[in-house]
């Protein structure tokens, strides 16, 4: 494991439930990723593939082993450190979870509201242009009910990758996508992992896109294990 990591998990196991019905859904899963790199996740559904996003995201408590996020142990970690922490990743799940009463543009300026520092109008303009550069820049007053599937999802990937994050988690981020869309939605993640030493770690079933990783793994079981190098 290098000591550059931004994320290096050891032997974390996970379980839910409890008493008589608590079963475990990880077994001692070790792995690190570079800034940088851009890492797929393959394996079938329900091999534990979302529960070791939302582990590394802080969105749900790390039980045993370690996980070291950007430099942060998250075992037993004080919520404000997680607080402060989810600031630099970028979530992609499945559900967009856009809010319905707000534009396009505006559920995008919404992460950037989180820092104080950034002007409105530097704000606006940050999602303006993030919009374009996922194909939404005639959309950015449309409302969430006013777009496709695709559309919303679009949205979605703006607002995780708007502030520059140093992570982005991505959970079958091209499932409504057609294959140009997905392709390009995938491109903008690895710019970001190229251009400001991001680290993308993406779950995916979409063999389309399996090309651009640096590295694949596959996740069954509950357990982790390495594929080969994608081809560059």
């Amino acid at each position: 494991m290098s000591q550059n990591s931004i994320i290096d998990i050891q032997g974390v196991n996970h379980y839910y439930g409890s008493g008589r019905l608590r079963k475990q859904i990880l077994f001692e899963v070790t792995t690190s990723i570079e800034p940088g790199e851009v890492v797929i996740m393959t394996g079938p559904s329900g091999s534990g593939k979302t529960t070791l996003l939302t582990l590394i995201g802080a969105l749900r408590s790390t039980q045993e082993g370690s996980m070291r996020v950007l430099g942060q142990e998250l075992q037993n970690a004080p919520e404000r450190e997680l607080v402060e922490l989810r600031r630099n990743i970028g979530y992609i799940f499945q559900a967009h979870n856009l809010l319905n009463s707000l534009t396009a543009r505006q559920n995008v300026q919404m992460p950037i509201e989180l820092h104080s520092d950034i002007p409105q109008a530097k704000s606006r303009e940050m999602a303006e242009s993030m919009l374009s550069a996922v194909g939404l820049g005639e959309w950015i007053n449309q409302y969430p009910n006013e777009l496709s599937g695709g559309q919303k999802q679009r949205v979605a990937i703006a607002r995780a990758l708007v502030c520059n994050p140093k992570i982005v988690l991505a959970d079958e981020p091209t499932a409504a996508l057609d294959k140009k869309s997905g392709r390009d939605v995938v491109e903008i993640m690895q710019n970001l992992a190229k251009k400001q030493g991001a680290a993308i770690l993406l779950v995916t079933h979409d063999n389309r896109i399996l090309d651009i990783a640096d590295r694949i793994i596959n996740m069954e079981d509950g357990r982790l294990t390495s594929l080969e190098v994608s081809p560059a």
